[in-house]
């Protein structure tokens, strides 16, 4: 039997926390006009994409209990899920795009901090709460959605991707 290497998720629980810091940091060194203004590359004002940013932690939550069920299934059952969601991509772009500038009025630059918080901490507590053999196990994904989706995906990547995310997209900030 080969003995497999335990998952760290220290460096998760780090990636998490690193991101939850800088989501403030950016907030809370940005002026209005700072928020108002366009993004780089993207369709989105600062602000919005700042929820965008968020938004890919929220999405990891849901995902957690897709990826638990299909996990389960034999493996042709979330390769024709992830085939038909990619069938559905130019509907998922705009919902993506329409639903961020929709929610960043709501989750705007006094909220979205609190936000971030609250979904970090149920990320944080979901992980420490997955066995290792948990984390190892995934399905396929929609590779046409999203650059940081692999076709297949495992608990512990999913969990490192929101990071990636707010990375990328973190370079597209215009903030001073």
């Amino acid at each position: 039997m080969i003995k497999q290497e335990p998952v760290d998720r220290a460096s998760i629980a780090e990636d998490l926390e690193r991101a939850r810091v800088a989501l403030h940091e950016l907030v809370e060194g940005a002026s209005t006009q700072n928020l108002d203004r366009a993004s780089n590359g993207t369709r989105w004002t600062n602000e919005q994409l700042l929820f965008h940013m968020v938004f890919g932690y929220m999405v990891v939550v849901r995902l957690l209990v897709l990826v638990r069920m299909f996990s389960r299934l034999p493996e042709s059952a979330s390769r024709l899920f992830a085939r038909a969601l990619d069938a559905a991509t130019p509907a998922f772009d705009e919902v993506n795009y329409r639903g961020s500038c929709l929610a960043a009025r709501v989750f705007d630059h006094r909220r979205i901090g609190r936000r971030c918080d609250q979904v970090i901490a149920a990320l944080q507590q979901h992980l420490a709460n997955e066995s290792d053999d948990a984390l190892r196990r995934g399905m396929h994904f929609p590779t046409r959605w999203d650059p940081f989706f692999a076709d297949y995906m495992t608990l512990e990547q999913l969990y490192r991707y929101p990071g990636r995310h707010f990375d990328f997209h973190r370079h597209q900030l215009t903030l001073d």
